[in-house]
């Protein structure tokens, strides 16, 4: 069974409305406007709608069938590709409705290399985007852009039970979902762009540096092992102070510590974690928030 924890990380979601979009009042809040909101999803959607489109031309049926997919999985796949692409010009024709410029798709560099690589990054895609609705979800002013998104995530979850399902791991792993931030969610979308058309409006969002899983990480990953999440490229400098490793949940983070290793930090997988999970370096052993962030966040594949 391939696992997908070993395929970088992708993020894709996306929130839409046909209905006037709603601005906050500057002097109660810095948050993002409905309108930032649709264009961080339809960046998202375009990602991932190129990813199954891309995928698509590349493997054929046969291929699929070589990969030990039947022509059922094949042809629910190529839906998916088609929700996808629907998501994006429903987006883009609200945004447009609405006088706000859509942004465009990006260039992107997917990691997969055969079919069986390139289900298991969808499944890790299809995860992240329901994460990504639940946690701009609270941000969304709008009740109609509210229920749009609803009506998308309950969708992407969908594609995220089936898709998982195929690649040989549990459905529904856990009783909740996990909500993620925009920065946690652009943090992991970046790590597939290359590059985007300067003529794209600004997202009020930023990428945290890399955090990856150890890829020589024996799987499966249970309760209790020690894993380890590599910090590629640069070193985080604490100034002697302690590192956790922050278990992301919609109940509220779990800390753990974390011990320096050669290129990154370990720590022990806690109790109540399964499925996709995302783990994030922090400073702070009482909360999580956008400024307490060192690194991440890092998907981890928990057996339960």
């Amino acid at each position: 069974m391939l696992n997908s924890q070993t395929i970088l990380s992708l993020a894709l979601a996306g929130l839409a409305s046909a209905a006037p979009l709603t601005s906050r009042d500057a002097a109660t809040s810095s948050g993002p406007t409905d309108g930032d909101i649709l264009n961080y999803a339809l960046t998202l959607e375009h990602l991932e709608d190129v990813f199954y489109r891309d995928g698509l031309a590349k493997f054929s049926e046969k291929d699929f069938a070589d990969a030990g997919f039947d022509a059922t999985v094949y042809n629910n796949i190529k839906i998916v590709s088609s929700d996808e692409e629907t998501h994006v010009s429903f987006l883009t024709t609200a945004l447009t409705e609405a006088k706000v410029t859509p942004v465009k798709a990006c260039t992107y560099n997917f990691a997969y290399t055969d079919v069986k690589t390139f289900l298991a990054t969808a499944s890790v895609l299809e995860g992240v985007g329901v994460s990504a609705y639940l946690g701009a979800a609270a941000d969304i002013m709008n009740k109609n852009y509210l229920t749009a998104a609803g009506s998308i995530l309950t969708v992407e979850a969908r594609h995220s039970a089936y898709i998982r399902s195929k690649n040989g791991e549990v459905p529904f792993a856990q009783p909740f979902d996990t909500p993620l931030t925009l920065d946690e969610v652009y943090s992991l979308a970046s790590q597939f762009i290359v590059s985007c058309p300067p003529e794209n409006p600004k997202l009020p969002v930023k990428a945290f540096p890399v955090l990856t899983l150890d890829p020589k990480t024996p799987t499966p990953i249970k309760t209790g092992d020690t894993v380890t999440v590599l910090t590629p490229n640069y070193d985080i400098v604490t100034e002697g102070a302690k590192l956790y490793a922050a278990f992301i949940a919609v109940t509220g983070p779990t800390f753990v510590e974390a011990q320096p290793v050669s290129g990154g930090y370990s720590f022990k997988i806690p109790e109540g974690f399964a499925g996709q999970t995302y783990v994030v370096l922090t400073g702070c052993e009482s909360e999580v928030t956008d400024d307490t962030v060192v690194a991440g966040p890092a998907i981890i594949e928990i057996s339960s």
